[in-house]
């Protein structure tokens, strides 16, 4: 072969090497970065229902079925709430029954397949919880941003901000306890929700560039009559708290962060969101590449925002082993480094965004702990 032709040759070759990287890294970029809102996280699994009864549902043993707490029940056209699990009746040994609290939508006949989810409502917060609430709509960067608005006799606003995997449906969870406490709450939708604007590149990003509307909702309340607010996010709502509380102009508003499964390292996600979506494991590093170029993402801009000497209001961390999508490290150097501040409690066998499931009542006492001096 000619030396013109051997290099023809070799630099097509490369080219397609080249062009073959950068379809891999974009279909597994788009795995991670493309789920539908609301759809359940991957790495769940589904478990099959076998039969119901008073108070109870029987399904398939594993280690999701038999973990402890409350979480919803979702399918397709379904959707309940499983309660703890019963020992005080029998089980088969491919089977797990637990208390059945409630049937939203559709039916659990035999056979329908489920996943656990820790949103456990559905609707809005006056049909569903019985809680008076106001459809409100906050100006954003990118249009208007639907959100519920609760009202309440205090002067501190709390905003309940959902992440990965859920919709603001799942912010319902804590707004009996908040409202109890007579606290105004405002849950906003955000970029890419139901009823929202979309991104402009159609992909999720993790906080980074969704925080700006949560910093819109931080406005909305400031201008209707909050003189001080509390960010409360979950999962990427952990992370645009973190980056509202760095960078917001309205930033000596925020009087406190409560974060429930922080997303602290990008990368680090977007490798367990791409793996949990059974890509195979010489793609992740594509994953991450491809993901930076297409939105910009970079690990030092939630590096500034999670930074611990940075950090300058009290802060509620709750976090777990049993994470797999954003792991609790970071978490926990962030509570060591700044213990004057940072509140980390620890929750073992919650699956990632459902720290409150597994234990709502040990939940709700160390948020009331918190919430007390600040409000």
């Amino acid at each position: 072969m000619r030396p013109a032709t051997a290099t023809a040759v070799a630099v097509t070759t490369l080219i397609g090497l080249g062009a073959a990287a950068f379809a891999a890294g974009r279909y597994a970029s788009d795995a991670a970065l493309k789920a539908p809102t609301g759809r359940p996280l991957p790495g769940e699994g589904r478990l099959t229902v076998h039969a119901t009864g008073p108070g109870r549902v029987t399904l398939t043993r594993s280690l999701v079925s038999r973990r402890p707490g409350t979480y919803g029940l979702r399918g397709h056209g379904v959707h309940a709430v499983a309660g703890p699990v019963l020992d005080q009746v029998p089980h088969a040994a491919d089977t797990v029954v637990r208390r059945l609290e409630r049937v939203e939508l559709g039916s659990l006949d035999p056979g329908v397949k489920v996943r656990f989810t820790p949103q456990l409502h559905v609707g809005d917060p006056s049909g569903a919880l019985g809680v008076d609430h106001e459809d409100v709509d906050i100006p954003g960067e990118l249009g208007s941003l639907p959100g519920w608005f609760v009202p309440g006799p205090r002067s501190t606003w709390v905003i309940l901000v959902h992440g990965l995997g859920t919709t603001r449906e799942h912010t319902m969870n804590l707004m009996p306890f908040l409202t109890e406490r007579r606290l105004p709450v405002l849950a906003p939708a955000y970029r890419g929700d139901p009823g929202a604007p979309p991104p402009p590149d159609g992909l999720g990003h993790l906080g980074d560039s969704e925080w700006r509307d949560l910093d819109a909702a931080v406005r909305f309340a400031v201008r209707g009559g909050a003189e001080r607010v509390i960010l409360h996010g979950w999962s990427t709502g952990a992370s645009m708290a973190l980056h509202a509380a760095a960078h917001s102009a309205l930033r000596e508003r925020i009087a406190g962060l409560v974060l429930d499964s922080p997303i602290l390292e990008w990368d680090t996600t977007l490798r367990s969101l791409a793996a949990a979506r059974r890509m195979p494991a010489a793609l992740l590093p594509l994953a991450v590449r491809a993901a930076q170029g297409r939105t910009g993402l970079h690990g030092d801009r939630l590096r500034a925002a999670a930074d611990p000497d940075a950090l300058r209001v009290p802060t509620l961390v709750f976090h777990g082993p049993d994470d797999t999508i954003a792991p609790w490290g970071p978490s926990r150097e962030l509570a060591a480094r700044r213990p004057d501040l940072v509140s980390l409690r620890t929750v073992a066998h919650a699956p990632h965004a459902a720290m409150w499931n597994a234990d709502p009542a040990r939940y709700e006492e160390a948020l009331r702990r918190f919430l007390t001096p600040l409000v």
